[in-house]
C-alpha cells in the first residue's frame, strides 16, 4: 500500500517536498502540507489537509476542526489508482493555508 501511494504521489506532485513529519511520510507545496499517510488501528489512512473541500464521497473521514479528509486502506487492493490521481490534482487546486495556521491563531485562509 505505502509503495503504491508514494510511488504515485511522487509522480502527480512532482513539484511537492516530500519528508517525514510527525513520524509519517508528508508532502508540501511551498511549505504548505497537502496529503500524507500514516498506519493507524483503522489501517493505512491517507489524509489530504484541505481534503473536505473536494466534494468526493469516498474521502468520508473528515476532520473536526481543519479542512482534512481521509480514507483508510486494509489493503493494496483497496487503492484505485485513477481515484487517487483525481484528488491528488485535486490537492493542488483546493488549498487551504496550514503553514501559517500558529501564526494566525488556528484559523484557516484559503489559498486556492
Amino acid at each position: 500500500m505505502c509503495d503504491i501511494l508514494a510511488t504515485t504521489i511522487d509522480n502527480k506532485l512532482t513539484e511537492a517536498e516530500s519528508k517525514i513529519w510527525h513520524a509519517h511520510p508528508v508532502w508540501f507545496l511551498d511549505g504548505n502540507p497537502i496529503v500524507g499517510y500514516s498506519k493507524q488501528k483503522a489501517g493505512l489512512r491517507l489524509m489530504f489537509w484541505s481534503g473536505a473541500d473536494f466534494e468526493e464521497a469516498k474521502l468520508n473521514v473528515k476532520g473536526k476542526k481543519f479542512k482534512d479528509a481521509s480514507v483508510f486502506y486494509t489493503s493494496a487492493q483497496q487503492v484505485n489508482v485513477k481515484e487517487l490521481k483525481r484528488w491528488l490534482k485535486k490537492s493542488k487546486d483546493i488549498q487551504w493555508d496550514y503553514k501559517n495556521i500558529v501564526k494566525r491563531k488556528g484559523q484557516l485562509e484559503r489559498l486556492k
